[in-house]
């Protein structure tokens, strides 16, 4: 009898880490599709403004990320989500107006636009499906964070085009296994919070991008 009762509690237990998996996963891409449609309407806004200061963007993405984590257990965390991914399109614009105004930019955004659908969609497809638990990335995830911190301080002071490109080869690495390792923390309950997820997914995505427009600029030499 008390085997079946377990048994009861454990099935019980079971479909509700079932929902609650789902519900966050719903969740979390819901908000990553809202905050995305937001970031390419800001982008749109700012396509013809001077590009944003580099310090500036600093104190206002590293500032907006911070609240962002302070408040994601309340209400204002939704707010604050949107206004971290309106300031990252508003910074995005003046770059994709420059490609959008040159030879052969068009093609170079568009490229990168569906390199980085291709990318996120194969690589969360494979986590959702495979069921994978990839939560043994996270020392990796921890060093590459460090290695590309290092590397970008050293490109400011020795600013060399083969360093660049690494960097953002690098970053297109980094940003592919931080997806595999949020996705895989969605489905295996070590992530609860859908607006954390969703930030690291906007984070992902905003560097995966990032990183094939510089790339593909650099290989089609559009300077």
């Amino acid at each position: 009898m008390n085997q079946r009762v377990g048994a009861g509690i454990e099935v019980v237990r079971g479909r509700e880490s079932i929902l609650a998996v789902n519900k966050v996963l719903r969740n979390t891409y819901s908000l990553l599709a809202l905050t995305l449609a937001f970031s390419a309407f800001t982008a749109m806004l700012s396509t013809n403004a001077p590009p944003v200061n580099i310090f500036l963007f600093l104190i206002g993405a590293y500032g907006l990320l911070f609240l962002t984590h302070a408040l994601a257990n309340s209400a204002w965390g939704l707010l604050s989500v949107f206004a971290f991914t309106g300031f990252m399109g508003y910074t995005i614009g003046p770059i994709l107006g420059y490609y959008l105004a040159t030879a052969g930019g068009t093609d170079i955004v568009v490229k990168a636009l569906g390199g980085t659908a291709f990318i996120f969609f194969g690589l969360s497809g494979w986590a959702l499906t495979s069921r994978r638990d990839f939560s043994f990335l996270q020392g990796f995830l921890f060093a590459g964070f460090l290695v590309l911190v290092a590397a970008m301080i050293i490109s400011v002071f020795w600013p060399m085009p083969a360093l660049q490109l690494a960097i953002s080869a690098a970053f297109m690495l980094f940003s592919s296994a931080m997806i595999l390792w949020q996705t895989s923390a969605i489905i295996h309950g070590g992530e609860r919070n859908y607006i954390l997820a969703t930030i690291t997914l906007y984070v992902s995505i905003y560097n995966l991008f990032m990183s094939l427009l510089s790339l593909l600029s650099a290989f089609s030499s559009n300077d």
